[in-house]
């Protein structure tokens, strides 16, 4: 590799977060070495997204062989040339105490650190914070993979609180709204909290539609009797139940409704308005304890275990169904009126309503919802389905990337999490999947989001949250 030239050299776990990244990098050299090349072929024949990346990024080596040496450089086209490294090309090894140990790791920073000693300017590139830091001490410059990455304060929120008087609130849409259409300072689906000056529990929430016009949100009442409580579950339930928006990511921390409204809304256009022939559930197999496959019985069996969160979600929904039906009953035997007949149309007889709801379990093996592993979601086609995806927290943008794509015709995906809480050892709150796409897609008609910051599970669940 010749002299004084800007190298990046990248770590294993750069090209399994993102089989693309050895294109990212403009006008240098990009090195592999190739201690590398044997851990990819270690990865390449695991089944999971490990797996899959592993070959993947086999496959553009290969293909690149094709053009030149991968010793030598092959030039990229974005002006880059990507090169093989070998330890014994550039030096003997004699490495630094702090690089004794023969693994993997520290050959391949042994490897950014020879090369700096010849003279080049070596940026190493890894997901690796230990590894960061070793090179740092070494004096090698070391970065985290920053593509794709969406600072916390940059991250989009899908709505905005603005103050105006009391008597503006009383009008249809407030100046304000259209000065922010004039300023182009306004995103499509982006919700507009509007709180009356020194009372912020007055309030009403408009969603831009585009093209200057705006949409008063109002409750939506369903068949069970619950309701959001509050503006952003207000918000989170009219991009849920609007067949136009394709694409909804719901973000925030533990306790704020992401998954039980998503469930919620789900069962709704399923069961009610038919909207869907049926709900898809699933959740990334990456566990605070032993993985999924350590779980006893068969696949269904594991995900039942795996998907309990839904369970508890679903058991709520189940019973503030059966308390109304009961209330109800109560009402009919004591000749007393239904609340709900208020939203009957005058002259219409009311038809006997069924608002129970049947277990999680009898809705599966009626064919109305189904639990899968995303492992088993990669090339298909799933047309008219509601999908629910949870904890997508936990997921690399390529791992998001390859679940909307399998969105078909007349289906609706909703991508659920917390950034707060990543079990991924890679991933952080910047570089998640959840948080690039929903980046990635605003200002798409067919797209909105909502960040959920006050949690409705109970004040132990908050003041965890805060604490903690």
């Amino acid at each position: 590799m010749p002299e004084k030239k800007k190298i990046y050299i990248l770590d294993t776990n750069v090209l399994i977060h993102d089989p693309l990244s050895i294109f990212t990098f403009e006008d240098a050299w990009v090195g592999i070495p190739a201690i590398v090349l044997e851990e990819l072929d270690k990865f390449k024949s695991e089944s999971g997204e490990r797996g899959r990346n592993a070959r993947e990024v086999i496959r553009h080596i290969d293909a690149l062989r094709g053009q030149g040496s991968l010793k030598e450089g092959v030039s990229l086209a974005n002006g880059s040339k990507l090169q093989i490294v070998f330890l014994t090309d550039i030096a003997a090894d004699k490495r630094p105490e702090l690089l004794s140990r023969p693994t993997e790791d520290n050959a391949i920073i042994y490897t950014a650190l020879r090369l700096k000693e010849q003279g080049n300017q070596v940026v190493f590139i890894t997901k690796d914070i230990n590894a960061r830091l070793k090179a740092d001490i070494l004096g090698v410059e070391a970065q985290d993979y920053l593509k794709g990455r969406v600072a916390e304060y940059e991250m989009y929120k899908g709505w905005r609180i603005i103050q105006v008087s009391s008597s503006q609130l009383l009008k249809g849409v407030p100046e304000e709204l259209q000065e922010l259409v004039a300023a182009d300072e306004i995103e499509v689906n982006e919700f507009i909290w509007v709180q009356s000056k020194g009372n912020p529990y007055n309030y009403k929430v408009f969603r831009y539609l585009g093209e200057g016009y705006y949409k008063e949100v109002e409750e939506q009442h369903l068949k069970w009797p619950i309701s959001p409580r509050n503006a952003q579950q207000l918000m989170t339930l009219d991009l849920l139940l609007d067949p136009s928006i394709d694409l909804v990511c719901l973000v925030g921390p533990a306790g704020t409704g992401k998954t039980f409204l998503a469930l919620l809304a789900g069962l709704h256009q399923v069961l009610v308005e038919d909207l869907y022939q049926k709900m898809l559930i699933s959740r990334p197999v990456i566990p605070l304890g032993p993985d999924i496959g350590y779980l006893p019985g068969d696949i269904q069996e594991k995900l039942h275990s795996w998907m309990q969160p839904m369970y508890d979600n679903m058991g709520i929904i189940v019973h503030s169904a059966a308390n109304r039906q009961h209330l109800e009953n109560i009402r009919e035997e004591n000749g007393r009126p239904n609340k709900y007949d208020k939203y009957e149309k005058k002259g219409r007889k009311k038809e006997p309503e069924k608002v129970g709801l049947r277990s999680l379990d009898d809705m599966i093996y009626s064919g109305k919802i189904s639990l899968e592993a995303i492992t088993y979601m990669r090339g298909r086609s799933i047309p008219y389905q509601y999908i629910l995806i949870d904890e997508v927290q936990n997921l690399t943008p390529h791992e998001v990337k390859t679940l909307i794509t399998r969105v078909g015709e007349g289906s609706k995906i909703i991508l659920a999490g917390d950034p707060y809480q990543i079990d991924s050892p890679y991933l952080d709150f910047s570089s998640n999947g959840l948080i690039v796409a929903s980046s990635a897609f605003k200002g798409q008609k067919i797209f909105g989001t909502v960040f959920l910051e006050t949690s409705e599970r109970s004040e132990l669940s908050r003041l965890a949250t805060e604490l903690l």
